[in-house]
This record gives structure tokens, C-alpha cells and sequence, in this order.
């Protein structure tokens, strides 16, 4: 099997790694040539995915008519907010049977499309011929091969099966779900838990509130998911608590990074540059809100979030706000 990765960063380089190892001939598409290059070279990334040696299947160019010529898959690693944008012109390129798979994570702004119909609608192809990829993914374990399972969802079984297929190896099992919706609601709203995880830790506070948090961040994702149609068995599995706990515990997540640098006072375009990487929850925060306001789902903590990466609000305001709420019951359903 031939794939076309789209995007050269950290996790594109490492998917496409993934894809090498269980038997498919890979070529990566970015636009640094010297990252090209030396991918193409030296098996390496040494910009992005640094001590990491690349399979020799493992290519790169900065031609994308090159890169998708012939292939059998068509793999999305880009940030979220630039994929229309850069996809539209890639339609009639993109050969004809070919199924796309989207590893991005957001919602995108002003359209609050989730990425699978992005993909979608900028390729000019049917949604079953698009497959999201989402669940515990650090990047930088991936690439060193630890061991780890994530999930591959389809509107069609067959393009989820054959995109599992196509990157289970002894180090990567995928799992398919059928539930794109959840899925994809998770990878995006995790993003902004973890911003919300890193500002409370980087404002000094321990476990307790982490910990709270996660669990009333991952009621968030679900009330949203349900109210627009998701299957509640997703949130506790690995799209859902499994992805939300990497991203949520990790130093090498930007996200909590970035909610990390907010949190020990630096503005947002500081932590930006001290992150050095794209943190999809900044973008993607209010794009969420905006969904969620629309079929009318309150989420305090995104809310809290936006507030203080957009609105001025102080970081020490959210938990004070978030503690402050009317009292109610802890299920999901209905509560905030």
C-alpha cells in the first residue's frame, strides 16, 4: 500500500513511520526542503522529531502532485485551522478510490466543522472515504516505538478496517469505532482540558484540582458529543479518557505546556514561542465554545479557557469561577 503524508511535523513524521513499519511504502509532503531532504537522505528529522532514525520506505518531497501520485491512502497531519485552506487546491490531485485519513484535532472556526468534514468537503469526496485517527498518540513515544493503541473511526467499516490494517504493527494497535462524531469531539475538546490542566498546574496547584479537572473536563466532552449525537461508549475508551489523560499528564504535550506557561503568568504570544510548536486548543477553544453554545451545552471549563487566552481574563479567575457554580448532581447528562 502507497501513502501520502500530508504535513512534516513531529506527529506526520512519526504516523508516517508508523505506516512504514506495517509494510506501506510512504512519502512525506511538507514545505521545508531541508527537512525533505534530509528525511530523504538521512532517515532523519532532525527538526522535528529529533534521535529518531526513519525506515528507509520513509520519503519526503516539497512536490505534492509527487507525493500523491498513485496512492492508496492520503494521511492529514497539518494544523487544523490551515487544512481547508491548504486541501482545496489538492482535489483533482488526489486519485480517484483513494481514502483520506485525518490525524488533526480541532474544530474549525467559523464553520465549527469538525476535521473529517473538512477533509471532506475541501477533497470533494464522500465521508465514508474518510477516516479519523485519535487516542493516546504522544508523538515523541510513538516514534521510539513504545506501545500504544488508538482508534480508527469510519462512517463506512471498510475504510476503517482498511486504515487499521494499514498501520497496525507489533508497537501500534488500532482499534476501529464507528462513532466519528465522538471520536473526533474528543481529540478536539482534550486539547482544551489540557490548556485548563497546565494553567492550574502552573499556578502551583497539585493533584486534587488536576485531577478534577480531567474527570469534569471529560464530562464536558461527553455532554457535547451526546447532545450532538455521539455514542456515550466512546468517552470512557481511548479516543476519550485514554487521549485525555496523555495529553492531560504530559510535559511533551503542548497544550498542557502552553496551559502551563499561562499559568506562571507569561502572556499567550510568550508561551507560544517558549511551546515552540503548534497547540491546537489555542485556535480551536473557541470554535468549541462557539458548537456548544449552538445546540446549548454549557462547559465551564473551555468557557473558563477562551476567557483567559482571549478575553483577559486572569488565570486565577477559573478556578474560582468553575468552584463557585450552583451545586448539582455529577452525572453527565444535564449538569455543568
Amino acid at each position: 500500500m502507497i501513502a501520502a503524508v500530508l504535513g512534516s511535523g513531529a506527529w506526520g513524521t512519526t504516523f508516517a513511520q508508523v505506516l512504514a513499519d506495517a509494510g506501506c511504502t510512504v512519502r512525506l509532503w511538507g514545505r521545508n526542503q531541508d527537512v525533505a531532504l534530509q528525511i530523504t537522505t538521512e532517515h532523519v528529522n532532525g527538526r522535528y522529531l529529533p534521535g529518531i532514525e526513519l525506515p528507509e520506505s520513509v520519503t519526503a518531497t516539497t512536490d505534492v502532485a509527487a507525493a500523491l501520485d498513485g496512492v492508496d491512502l492520503v494521511v492529514v497531519a497539518i494544523p487544523s485551522q490551515s487544512a481547508r485552506a491548504t486541501l482545496e487546491p489538492l482535489r483533482d490531485l488526489v486519485p480517484a478510490g483513494a481514502v483520506a485519513v485525518s490525524l488533526m484535532k480541532g474544530v474549525e472556526l467559523s464553520t465549527d466543522r469538525r476535521m473529517s468534514e473538512v477533509v471532506a468537503e475541501s477533497l470533494a469526496i464522500d465521508a465514508g472515504r474518510v477516516a479519523v485517527v485519535s487516542g493516546p498518540n504522544l508523538a515523541g513515544e510513538i516514534a521510539r516505538r513504545q506501545p500504544t493503541a488508538t482508534v480508527v473511526s469510519s462512517s463506512d467499516p471498510q475504510t476503517a478496517a482498511l486504515v487499521a490494517r494499514a498501520c497496525s504493527s507489533g508497537y501500534f494497535r488500532p482499534y476501529t469505532n464507528a462513532d466519528v462524531v465522538g471520536v473526533e469531539l474528543c481529540g478536539a475538546v482534550k486539547n482544551v482540558i489540557a490548556l485548563a490542566v497546565g494553567m492550574a498546574q502552573g499556578r502551583g496547584f497539585g493533584y486534587n484540582t488536576t485531577a478534577t479537572v480531567i474527570t469534569r473536563g471529560l464530562a464536558e466532552i461527553s455532554r457535547l458529543g451526546l447532545a450532538l449525537g455521539a455514542d456515550a461508549e466512546t468517552f470512557p475508551g481511548l479516543a476519550g479518557m485514554g487521549d485525555l489523560m496523555a495529553t492531560c499528564a504530559s510535559p511533551s504535550s503542548r497544550n498542557h505546556t502552553l496551559g502551563k506557561h499561562v499559568g506562571q503568568g507569561m502572556t499567550l504570544e510568550d508561551a507560544i514561542t517558549a511551546t515552540g510548536g503548534t497547540a491546537e486548543g489555542v485556535k480551536s477553544c473557541r470554535s468549541v465554545l462557539e458548537l456548544a453554545r449552538s445546540v446549548g451545552v454549557e462547559m465551564p471549563i473551555t468557557e473558563a479557557v477562551v476567557g483567559v487566552l482571549h478575553g483577559g481574563l486572569p488565570v486565577d479567575d477559573i478556578a474560582r469561577g468553575l468552584l463557585a457554580r450552583p451545586q448539582r448532581s455529577e452525572g453527565v447528562r444535564g449538569d455543568a
